[in-house]
Parts: C-alpha cells; sequence; structure tokens
C-alpha cells in the first residue's frame, strides 16, 4: 500500500525533504556535497535534484570556480514557490514583515493604530490587512503569493474557545470569530499565538537557547509575561495562558483583576515610575535605566530594587519550573544589561533552590516577529515541501 513507511515512496520523500532542509540551511550546495551531507550516492543524489528542479523546489544558481577540474553547478531552494507574514500586534499599532520560503525578508510596514482606525471599518481584521498589504507593497508582491500568516499579540487564544484571553488592552481582539475574520482579510490560513510564546521560539531556533531544552523567557517590556519550554516543546496550558505572570502576585505588588501583581512591579512603565520615587526623571524604561546606570547613588539604588523585584518573580518561576536556563527579554532586560543581569542573578541565588544560568537575549530586531516568522515559515516548509 502506498505510504507505508519504509516503501520507496516515503523513502524518496524522506530523502527529498532531507535534502530541501539541508539546502535552506546551507545555502547553495552541489549535488557531491549534498550526497555527502545527506550520505547519498552520487547517482541518488543526482536523481534527487533532478526531481526536485522539475517540482519547481530548487534551482540551478551557477557554478562552483576557482577549482582544478570541471566546474560544479550549485542548487538552491527557488525562493519563490511560497512566501509568508508575520505580524506583530502591540497596544499601539501593527508591524508586518513578508519573506520568501529561504526566510528573506523582502517588505515591511508598520500601521499606528489610531491614525488607521478611521480608515478601516472592521478595526481589527481592517489593521491586520493594511498591515499586511503596506509589507506586500514593499515586497513587489500580491494577497495570491502568501501561503502563511502567523501573527504574534498579548494575551492568548483560548484553544477551547478561539477567543483571545488575557489582553483587555487590546480592544477588538476579543470577538468569538476572530480567526475567521482574519483568515477572510488576508486570504491565507492564519494562526495567533502569544508574542512572548513567539519571541521563546525565536530564541530557541535563533538566540542563545539554541543549545536547552528546558529554559524560561521572560519578557519585562509594556507588559510583563513568559515562555515555558520543556523537553523542547512549548508549554501553553489548558487555556493557553501559562507563562501569563504578569498577573501573578508578588511581595509589595496590588492585587487586581485587571493586571496586577507583577506587571506593577517589573514592567517597563513601573521602571519609570521607580526611577521618578528615586529621583531620577525619564519618560522611558530605556532612558531610566541609562541614567540610572551613569547616576551614582540614587541609580544605583534603582538598579537594586529592579533587580530584587526580578528575581522575586524569577524565584516563584524557577521553583515550580526548575529550568535549566532563564532568558532575560524586552525593553528592561535590554536596557538593563549585564549590570541588572548580575544583580537579578545574586539576589536569585539567595531566593530558590534551582539554579538556572540566567542570560540576557542577543536576538537583533524583534523577537516577536523573528519567532512569528520562524512559526509561519516551518508550517510552509512542511505544506511545499512535501513531495509524497
Amino acid at each position: 500500500m502506498a505510504g507505508i513507511p519504509g516503501t520507496p515512496r516515503v523513502l524518496r520523500a524522506m530523502n527529498d525533504r532531507s535534502a530541501l532542509d539541508l539546502l535552506v540551511t546551507h545555502g547553495p550546495l552541489t549535488r557531491t556535497r549534498l550526497g555527502e551531507l545527506t550520505g547519498l550516492s552520487k547517482p541518488t543524489a543526482s536523481q534527487l535534484l533532478g526531481r526536485l528542479e522539475a517540482a519547481g523546489l530548487v534551482r540551478g544558481t551557477g557554478n562552483v570556480t576557482g577549482r582544478p577540474g570541471p566546474s560544479a553547478r550549485l542548487y538552491e531552494i527557488a525562493p519563490d514557490i511560497a512566501h509568508v507574514a508575520a505580524l506583530a500586534v502591540d497596544p499601539e499599532g501593527i508591524t508586518a514583515v513578508v519573506a520568501d520560503i529561504t526566510g528573506r525578508v523582502l517588505g515591511e510596514h508598520r500601521v499606528q493604530a489610531e491614525a488607521a482606525a478611521e480608515r478601516v471599518r472592521n478595526r481589527t481584521a481592517g489593521l491586520v490587512a493594511e498591515a499586511l498589504d503596506g509589507a506586500l507593497a514593499a515586497a513587489g508582491l500580491g494577497r495570491g503569493a502568501l501561503h502563511h500568516t502567523v501573527i504574534g499579540t498579548p494575551g492568548a487564544l483560548d484553544p477551547r474557545t478561539g477567543t483571545l484571553r488575557y489582553a483587555p488592552h487590546l480592544p477588538g481582539w476579543h470577538s468569538p470569530t476572530l480567526r475567521e475574520d482574519l483568515a477572510e482579510a488576508t486570504g491565507t490560513p492564519v494562526v495567533i499565538e502569544n508574542d512572548v510564546n513567539l519571541a521563546a521560539v525565536a530564541e530557541q531556533h535563533d538566540g542563545i537557547a539554541q543549545d536547552f531544552d528546558d529554559f524560561v523567557l521572560v519578557w519585562a517590556d509594556c507588559g510583563v509575561g513568559a515562555a515555558v519550554v520543556l523537553g523542547g516543546a512549548l508549554r501553553r496550558g489548558a487555556t493557553g495562558g501559562a507563562g501569563e505572570i504578569g498577573y501573578m502576585p508578588l511581595p509589595g505588588a496590588p492585587l487586581t483583576r485587571d493586571g496586577g501583581g507583577c506587571q506593577t512591579l517589573i514592567s517597563s512603565p513601573a521602571v519609570v515610575g521607580l526611577a521618578r520615587a528615586l529621583g531620577i526623571d525619564a519618560a522611558t524604561a530605556t532612558e531610566a535605566l541609562d541614567r540610572a546606570a551613569a547616576t551614582p547613588g540614587p541609580g544605583d539604588e534603582v538598579l537594586a530594587e529592579l533587580g530584587r523585584r526580578l528575581a522575586t518573580g524569577l524565584a516563584a518561576v524557577v521553583a515550580v519550573v526548575d529550568p535549566e536556563l532563564v532568558v532575560l527579554s524586552g525593553e528592561v532586560g535590554r536596557a538593563g544589561g549585564e549590570r541588572l543581569r548580575a544583580l537579578v542573578e545574586a539576589e536569585l541565588s539567595g531566593l530558590a533552590l534551582p539554579r538556572p544560568l540566567l542570560r540576557l537575549s542577543t536576538l537583533e530586531g524583534s523577537p516577536i516577529l523573528v519567532g512569528a516568522l520562524r512559526t509561519a515559515l516551518t508550517a510552509a516548509r512542511d505544506a511545499v515541501f512535501d513531495t509524497t
């Protein structure tokens, strides 16, 4: 029966996928090098490349020069066989990027929510469509070129009801038909994922957590959240709310159903408030922490207090999850830098029995967009690279 594991058809499909993944990872390869990486013989590698080229999945891209003997032809993934979109949502607007199947970003566009509100009828779907169309225009593409769309948003989509939870600050994103509305607006399958979870995906595949199966990413920005990865898999929880530590009670934090707890102590606005209370005036958390680092006395107090707050929150997470690594990400972690990380590490050692590694994110750009793009590319490749 066709499709049974071990049949020639399935083995060919497995070899095809392995070759395609290698071409994505390494870029252009010769037939000989592809055979070495896959363990296939030269004739089998030649047949494989011929099959993939005939299917439009790979293409020749010149020859290797500068070596003795006949020049060898190079092969690469045909970049225009599929395109994907990744979007990051925040209270101020939406940023969209469009990339080809190799992951090369072709266009980017941002829409400010308030500036665009009067131009769209269905505000949520309209804003997504406007951001997406802007990125497509920058890439010189139309809607029909897209295969998958992934949207990162604060809060989480409840897998049982399809509604967005834990995000009261995003009006218009709580419709029970949200996924259907967005799929219609984009013309592609849409995945909506928690933004901090996507930042963890980015760290897992492209960042400092690449060699760790068990880690927690803590996001301290305008919002506060965490993503938990155990056994290499992202843990979302029964209602999609795993890691919503912004609501977690902490000593000294007010407790309200609208976002008290950890959020009120370590978010970007909380850092600005802490700095002002200690005599350092700033408009943003980055500015506040930069000034604190340059201001002996009051600045030392700001960093020490923030380190204690972060360590207290981390201690609760670490005691339950016991990860090998904790990654600090978001504006607060970036702005506080190595000095804040060291203060948190020192405080944490006295609060929690487990002693995970504590590292700052080193990703460039938006980790949320990086993770959304990685997720969209994985889905598109699974669909397009299936040669069975």
